[in-house]
């Protein structure tokens, strides 16, 4: 079994949860991805690096991450998993007003090429915050990059990024 297929087998046995739930975007859904209980299981994290290393291969960038929390594990995952140098990075939602009041924590960005992430992506909205934050800092951001696109994809095409997934909700027997 690929990576890939065991990554997707992964999402649907640990991340798909059934119910009724109000998105993030105010919109209603019978099912939720939670996805930190896949990015942070021992078993998928080193395969959600892998997928997402291979997702990008063809991207020249030299540290990844996006909006805190989302972001965060998925970064980590594909640093331990590249087979280069790459550095993480960890943007928060607000200015820290403290300490060393950084907006983006971790090995500098500014002047650097660098990808956004996020683990699911509905409107886009989340990572293209990433974005302007890092676009801010200096960094070049090359493109955008999620496990599963739940309908943003055009938004942030639309925003000038390139944009991958590493699944759509039909990989996964989902619906909009």
């Amino acid at each position: 079994m690929s990576a890939h297929d065991e990554l997707r087998k992964f999402i649907t046995d640990l991340a798909v949860v059934r119910g009724e739930f109000v998105l993030s975007s105010g919109a209603t859904s019978d099912w939720y991805l939670d996805m930190r209980r896949l990015t942070l299981d021992h078993r998928a994290a080193p395969l959600v690096g892998q997928v997402m290393n291979e997702l990008t291969a063809d991207w020249e960038f030299d540290a990844v991450g996006g909006l805190t929390m989302g972001a965060d594990p998925i970064a980590t995952a594909m640093m331990h998993t590249a087979n280069r140098p790459l550095d993480a990075f960890v943007v928060r939602k607000a200015d820290k007003v403290h300490g060393l009041q950084r907006r983006i924590e971790g090995p500098g960005v500014e002047g650097r090429k660098v990808l956004a992430v996020e683990d699911v992506n509905t409107t886009g909205s989340s990572v293209l915050t990433a974005v302007d934050a890092l676009r801010e800092a200096g960094a070049e951001v090359i493109g955008v990059a999620v496990i599963v696109d739940r309908g943003a994809g055009e938004a942030v095409r639309t925003a000038g990024l390139s944009y991958r997934a590493a699944y759509t909700l039909a990989d996964l027997d989902l619906s909009a």
